[in-house]
């Protein structure tokens, strides 16, 4: 009879166990979720800001079409990624047509002068700096949602649950992994 209460004691604390370990799992998720979240919210801020940026410059450098469909086609193909990887590739496309169209900017001292322009500039100064600091917010639960997944029992209730690692947002190359200067 004892063996029987040690064995049911053993299975209810099992069965605890499993169902902790669970609802970690799945609030790790979920963070990393919001997180991914965070990260596309401030990305809609940039691409909202963009035609506002394109449109300030036009004004002043009309002939440069070239610069602002290539700012205008980015900005598409950032809006539409689907994920880590698809946005970090088109963010780094966009981010080069930007200090292109930074650099058409630099030309035109009125442009420079202009109190709209400054704004956006700013705007989107802080925007980036926003980005960052929700690309580390969402590095960071990736990488504690990947590493709860890997370290023993959890592995064991990850697999049988179904639960799969995320990827990070990470840049490829070091140029992308300071944030753009825009100096005017």
């Amino acid at each position: 009879m004892i063996i029987l209460w040690v064995i049911l004691g053993l299975v209810v604390l099992l069965i605890f166990f499993v169902i902790g370990a669970y609802n970690s799992l799945v609030k790790l998720r979920n963070l990393t979720q919001e997180a991914w979240s965070d990260i596309d919210v401030q990305l809609k801020r940039r691409y909202n800001l963009i035609p506002n940026l394109v449109n300030t410059v036009k004004g002043y450098a009309a002939h440069e079409k070239e610069v602002f469909q290539k700012v205008t086609e980015a900005r598409a193909r950032a809006m539409g990624a689907k994920n880590p990887e698809e946005m970090a590739e088109a963010e780094r496309g966009l981010s080069g047509a930007l200090k292109t169209l930074f650099a058409v900017a630099e030309n035109y001292p009125e442009l420079k002068a202009n109190e709209n322009f400054l704004k956006l500039q700013e705007d989107l100064t802080d925007t980036e700096n926003k980005i960052e600091a929700a690309r580390r917010f969402y590095n960071g639960n990736v990488r504690d949602y990947n590493i709860k997944q890997e370290v023993f029992p959890y592995n064991i209730i990850a697999k049988t649950f179904g639960f799969t690692k995320q990827q990070f947002f990470q840049t490829e190359n070091e140029e992308e992994r300071e944030a753009p200067e825009v100096k005017f």
